[in-house]
């Protein structure tokens, strides 16, 4: 059955309706699959969503806010700690888009908990180069473009082992795990195969390279998240389902 029309985000009680139903997919995805809900974190995808939203959101205990691009990102962020003032509470904020290696040094500036899309060699060592010139190590994901999509961003699932080895010798980042994008598809089930792709090169990898840090699966978004669960998400990237439609849209 499809899900029902989502409202757009207007207020704290429209966004306040939606998380509880995210929430419950969630619980219920979890559930299916025989897991927690407590080990699935919840990325409130608030890029073109104004800084307003992602206070209504941590208000409501949201604490992840994921954006697309650094030249949104970082006013908004500078916005959200304005209307925040004194407040010891602060987003903690994920850079999920595609990072153009020029854009390097401002990532490692923003201050994000963990860049999710890390599709090259090139922009790690940047974001290494530039973390450690701050005196910080950046937590990172590497992009994997499971689908084969050409449009699509990532490292082919045949050059993972040769990239892990290169990026892993980068003493700015720390690689936390794995992400993808899945296809645009009507039906979630199909969408599987990749999710449970992704899984599986995590789960060679681990093997492969087992002084670093596997923990983290991305994958799964407002159309897809409850398979992406079921096949070991460890973060989903949600805005629809929580904010509504964007504005471009």
């Amino acid at each position: 059955m499809p899900e029902p029309m989502i409202p757009p985000w207007k207020d704290e009680a429209t966004l306040r309706a939606n998380l509880a139903r995210v929430q419950e997919r969630i619980a219920a995805a979890a559930a299916r699959a025989g897991r927690s809900p407590e080990q699935i974190t919840l990325v409130a995808v608030s890029k073109t969503q104004p800084a307003e939203a992602v206070i209504a959101g941590l208000q409501l205990g949201i604490c992840h806010f994921g954006e697309n691009r650094v030249e949104e990102a970082a006013p908004k962020m500078m916005a959200v700690d304005a209307l925040l003032g004194d407040r010891d509470r602060r987003p903690c904020w994920h850079m999920i888009g595609h990072v153009q290696s020029r854009k390097a040094e401002e990532v490692a500036a923003g201050g994000y908990l963990l860049v999710h899309s890390v599709d090259s060699v090139k922009l790690a060592r940047r974001l290494s180069r530039y973390s450690l010139s701050l005196g910080r190590v950046q937590d990172i994901l590497i992009e994997v473009n499971v689908s084969g999509e050409p449009n699509k961003y990532g490292f082919a699932p045949d050059e993972l082992e040769a990239a892990v080895a290169e990026i892993a010798a980068q003493t700015g980042v720390r690689v936390r795990g794995l992400m993808t994008m899945a296809p645009i598809v009507e039906d979630p089930e199909e969408a599987r195969p990749v999710f449970a792709g992704l899984r599986q090169l995590r789960d060679m990898l681990a093997i492969q390279f087992p002084d670093l840090d596997w923990g983290h699966l991305s994958m799964g978004m407002t159309d897809d998240f409850e398979v992406a669960i079921e096949e070991g998400a460890t973060l989903v990237r949600i805005g629809r389902a929580l904010f509504g439609p964007r504005p471009t849209e």
